[in-house]
């Protein structure tokens, strides 16, 4: 049932006009019945849907189904009253099918009307509660027996705290009233007048809008100080949510309305501006549009521009997607398209710019030179229109101090191009290479776009740096993602994914430096030419010194005017005994500590003041004044015996930092034919070692053996520096020679020190990193290396300095070091 909220036409206005004329619909309504004057009766059941009706109200309501007529015309023949009480299911197709809360009203009917349908339109005046206590299904309706709610008044006279309480309900239900607009004034002052609690209850319960669960809660309290507090709590909630659904309208409204109060002044402005013959002043997206057609992108670009800016006109300036346009529209204008800054064609003056940088490394130089004459040939008019060159992908190879990144900027000075730089070292997220969707929050383009509008032109010099350093974990793999930026082929259709368009990396000079190649996958690799950049022997070293750090060092430290001399012996100490590396890093440390500590000198004598100008300061820096400035000797070559022993070779290792020696010492006694290795080797290095015994078992019929059972012996061999790991076949040969020794109980020659894989069969087979254990070698002192004989054209490229610097024999098989090393009294 639902409560007649507007009869419009004929019968039905009339049927309610006379309760409209009355000033206050609760007039009507008497004083309840006392509980002692009710008893059990019977009534005809009004089932109701999501309706609640409560006591000392009126309500007018249709009944349009065939239990609720049924129970009225019951009811109109007894003595015009029944049951009303609601179904606990929303739509009942019949009286049977739902079951009605126990708790509800006994109504009185004041006024029926039958329409033509023979539906009924009633007005119910609420009498008293009641709750079911059985029911007696008829033919078309429900007889209930129904008990009174038996009340618990409050005390006579009322109380302090319960007059408190029924005010504060009064109040309460004013301030709910006004929040939701729909209460009328009548019911208002019906409820501010009442000083009877049970009343003032049923009033409110009446008017307020609450789920049909929680009214039967509120009508079926007897006790009436708990109903009065039950229904104070309930209305205190819907007021407080009322409250915080007003501030939030509030904040929207507001926030609307300065919405639109911008919109239209801004609509104004443009009208103003038309009259005042403005028209010609472009507004910002017509600057914007005009910005990114002036760089000459691809028509596919501007169509895309075109776009994004006519979508940016419909938005509302402050809305998050027009910040995101606007910003992506920025990132298209601020990129270079079409700007190319002019390469340099003199040969001359960039081989000049090359070597006042960087001393030696000819094969980086030269193929720069290289790339400069290309171009300069395709610079005349008929050769252009053949062919058009792209930029190399090089990668500068070597350990760390040789000079890679500093390369690629003298690179890009010898050539007249910006340079940019991007280390790579640690990345291990894909979007730092292509960028985030703009679907992200702060999303950004990948580190390539940011540089190049860095660089603002579309062919710099640009450095990628530690390229072997990359890392891949569950965010993507950045080596991937540089497949396509590091081909000459792909990269002229570059797509990132914040820009979603096409742009040309292809005039790119791209150079890569890395301290190793074994980490860098061989897809990315197989894309970049590989220029090796060697470590640096005593002699470059010595003279970079002199060229470049000494020099340097003198200017950061405040003594470029004063006369400062580094001779030749001292900068060889400084490079013997405190550095040990393929670089010069820690050579410029070193030099850079002993220039601080004559800077201090200079200012405790005065120097750098009016009276004594730091010109006039002199200091020749000697080797004896070397522990003075630097300390004690960091490097001694403890490593290395100077005279011959038993059991102990010398092999040459290269490392990513450079080279490094490689001492073996190997001791036997009486066992059941062991090999025990330490010295933190890996498999491979394991391997050589039992290929070398092997050998030495295989060829026991050729040596003066100390022993007479090999097999009945153990070999324990140990290379020093444990806690370093050590790994390769290039130590074959040293563990053969060491073995040897051990057996024939004779010392190798001393001063020699070896390299070369080991097979099975007694052939020497050749090794990479020839320099870098060159280098080693010299540093430690060793007069004569033995080289494979496969390795002797690469001797034959290395400087002549080193060659000079120490004796190379150049071998093919075991029998030769080992007469090399022991000469022919090993032999039987």
């Amino acid at each position: 049932m639902k409560p007649n909220g507007n009869a419009k036409k004929g019968g039905i206005s009339g049927f309610f006009s006379g309760l409209k004329e009355k000033s206050l619909l609760w007039d009507f309504v008497p004083t309840e019945t006392k509980n002692s004057e009710l008893v059990v009766e019977d009534f005809p059941l009004l089932p109701l849907r999501e309706l609640v009706l409560f006591p000392q109200t009126v309500v007018p309501i249709f009944i349009t189904y065939r239990p609720g007529m049924a129970a009225l015309e019951e009811a109109l023949r007894r003595d015009n009253r029944l049951f009303a009480a609601c179904l606990k299911k929303h739509e009942p197709a019949s009286l049977g099918e739902d079951e009605p809360w126990p708790v509800g009203t006994v109504m009185r009917i004041i006024q029926h009307l039958k329409l033509p349908d023979s539906t009924y339109r009633v007005i119910l005046q609420g009498e008293y509660r009641g709750t079911i206590l059985s029911t007696d299904a008829q033919k078309d309706f429900s007889l209930v027996t129904v008990a009174p709610v038996q009340t618990v008044p409050l005390g006579e006279p009322v109380s302090p705290g319960d007059a408190a309480l029924m005010r504060t309900l009064q109040k309460s239900f004013a301030q709910y009233a006004e929040f939701t607009k729909k209460i009328s004034t009548d019911t208002i002052s019906a409820t501010d007048r009442t000083e009877n609690p049970e009343r003032l209850a049923n009033l409110v319960c009446n008017s307020i809008f609450l789920k049909t669960e929680k009214k039967v809660e509120l009508l079926g309290i007897a006790n009436v100080r708990e109903r009065l507090e039950k229904v104070l709590e309930t209305i205190e909630l819907e007021n407080e949510i009322f409250g915080i659904q007003k501030n939030i309208s509030g904040k929207v409204k507001s926030r609307m309305e300065k919405n639109q109060r911008e919109y239209i002044l801004h609509e104004q402005l443009k009208e103003i501006n038309k009259e005042l013959g403005r028209d010609k002043v472009e507004d910002e997206f017509a600057d914007l549009e005009k910005t990114i057609t002036g760089k000459n992108p691809p028509e596919e670009v501007i169509a895309k521009a075109r776009k994004e800016i006519a979508r940016l006109r419909k938005l509302q300036p402050l809305s998050p997607e027009a910040g995101v346009l606007r910003g992506y529209l920025e990132w298209i204008s601020d990129l270079p398209w079409s700007d190319y800054s002019a390469d340099s064609g003199d040969l001359a003056e960039a081989e000049k710019i090359l070597d006042e940088d960087h001393f030696n490394m000819r094969k980086a130089k030269d193929r720069i030179l290289e790339f400069i004459a290309v171009r300069h040939l395709l610079a005349d008019p008929s050769a252009a229109e053949r062919t058009a060159i792209k930029g190399p992908i090089l990668c500068f190879v070597g350990p760390p101090g040789t000079g890679k990144t500093s390369l690629g900027k003298s690179v890009a000075r010898a050539l007249g191009r910006r340079f940019v730089r991007v280390s790579l070292g640690g990345v291990r997220d894909e979007a730092e290479i292509r960028g985030h969707r703009k679907t992200y929050v702060g999303a950004l383009p990948g580190k390539i776009i940011q540089s190049m509008r860095k660089a603002g032109t579309v062919n710099p010099v640009f450095l990628l740096d530690e390229i072997d350093k990359l890392s891949s974990d569950f965010r993507g793999d950045p080596a991937s993602a540089l497949l396509e930026v590091l081909d000459p082929e792909q990269n002229a259709t570059f797509t990132d994914h914040y820009m979603e368009l096409p742009y040309d990396l292809s005039k790119v000079l791209f150079i890569t430096t890395a301290n190793s190649l074994h980490t860098i996958p061989y897809p990315l690799l197989d894309r970049m030419e590989i220029i090796e950049v060697p470590g640096y022997g005593e002699n470059e070293k010595l003279a970079i010194a002199k060229q470049f750090l000494v020099p340097k060092e003198l200017k950061d430290n405040g003594l470029a005017e004063a006369k400062i001399i580094f001779k030749d012996e001292t900068l060889k100490d400084i490079i013997r005994y405190w550095t040990m590396e393929s670089g010069v890093r820690s050579l410029e440390r070193e030099i850079a500590r002993c220039i601080r500590r004559v800077a201090r000198y200079a200012v405790n004598r005065e120097y750098g003041t009016p009276e004594k100008p730091v010109t006039t300061f002199k200091k020749t820096v000697k080797s004896a004044d070397l522990e003075k400035l630097l300390g004690r000797r960091k490097y001694k070559n403890d490593v290395v015996f100077k005279e011959a022993r038993i059991g102990v070779s010398y092999g040459l290792a290269w490392t990513e930092t450079g080279g490094a020696m490689l001492p073996v010492e190997t001791t036997r006694f009486d066992g059941s034919g062991e090999l025990i290795i330490t010295g933190n080797l890996g498999d491979v290095m394991k391997e050589s070692a039992r290929i070398a015994l092997s050998y030495l078992r295989s060829t026991q019929d050729r040596y003066k053996f100390q022993v007479k059972d090999i097999g009945k012996s153990d070999f324990h061999i140990h290379v020093p520096e444990g806690a370093i790991p050590k790994d390769g076949p290039s130590a074959g040969i040293t563990l053969a020679a060491s073995l040897l020794s051990t057996l024939c109980r004779q010392p190798p020659l001393p001063g020699v020190a070896m390299t070369g894989e080991l097979t099975l069969t007694g052939r020497i087979i050749p090794i990479g990193g020839l320099k870098e254990k060159l280098l080693a070698a010299i540093r430690n002192g060793m007069e004569k290396v033995l080289l494979p004989k496969d390795n002797e054209e690469d001797w034959a490229e290395l400087d002549k300095d080193i060659r000079d610097a120490i004796a190379a024999d150049f071998v093919e098989n075991a029998d030769e070091v080992f007469r090399l090393l022991f000469g022919k009294k090993i032999l039987k």
